[in-house]
């Protein structure tokens, strides 16, 4: 069975990555999955970004999470993938950077309130930061655990995932997703443009609190709600 088409999606996300300066050299990786077939396409390991092309894009199963079709290695992360997209169901892609404001929130180990509109437009709350792994999660499986300590914040402090397109892993780096990989890059790109809007207004304003719900609600729902009217949708 062939997946060309979800390799050149796959492939033109990562390329994304580079292009919009969310990774350097061969850091980050994207992924989307098609979820009738049983199958997601991903980065391949340590491959520079303006040498890839869609035949280097490895094809992963969904429910084993080994390699099925392709001949390069995955990347180093795609057990984090394989666990997002069997935990949140209404994922269809994923993008890992370790773009310097998004990943500076992380390494700081604090999630980004929700300092004005641009960040409510599409994050509904406070981007979260994960708990730390511990010695034992990094010894073992460590890329899998990652994937569970991201499902395990949601579980426990109440995001929805399709609300919340993103979170940050303590003392590591922002995680995203969309409903393909492409969604996600765009959602990695606001991502890192309010972390990098945060740390200077509270550069300028340490004690500014986050925005009043009302204030959330209208831009988070203007664009996200039942009731949407942003853009040129019927």
């Amino acid at each position: 069975m062939g997946y060309e088409a979800l390799k050149e999606r796959v492939c033109a996300a990562n390329k994304e990555i580079c292009r919009t300066q969310l990774a350097i050299l061969t850091f980050g990786n994207a992924s989307e999955v098609d979820r009738d077939a049983g199958v997601f396409a991903i980065k391949p390991s340590g491959v520079a970004y303006d040498e890839m092309s869609p035949d280097d894009i490895p094809i992963i199963s969904l429910d084993s999470g080994d390699r099925v079709e392709g001949v390069s290695n995955p990347s180093s992360d795609t057990p984090t993938h394989w666990h997002l997209y069997r935990a949140f169901a209404t994922i269809g892609g994923v993008v890992h950077t370790h773009s310097a404001y998004a990943t500076a929130w992380a390494q700081a180990q604090r999630e980004i309130p929700c300092l004005g509109t641009t960040h409510a437009d599409s994050f509904y709350g406070s981007v979260p930061c994960t708990r730390p792994l511990t010695q034992q999660e990094v010894a073992l499986d460590y890329e899998l655990n990652t994937g569970k300590v991201i499902e395990e914040h949601f579980i426990y402090s109440g995001p929805d995932p399709s609300e919340m397109p993103g979170v940050l892993v303590s003392a590591h780096a922002p995680f995203t997703w969309g409903k393909d990989s492409m969604a996600a890059v765009r959602n990695a790109q606001v991502l890192e443009e309010i972390a990098r809007m945060a740390a200077i207004t509270l550069s300028l304003n340490p004690g500014i609190k986050a925005v009043d719900q009302y204030l959330l609600d209208k831009h988070y729902l203007r664009k996200h709600g039942v009731n949407a009217y942003y853009g040129q949708g019927g």
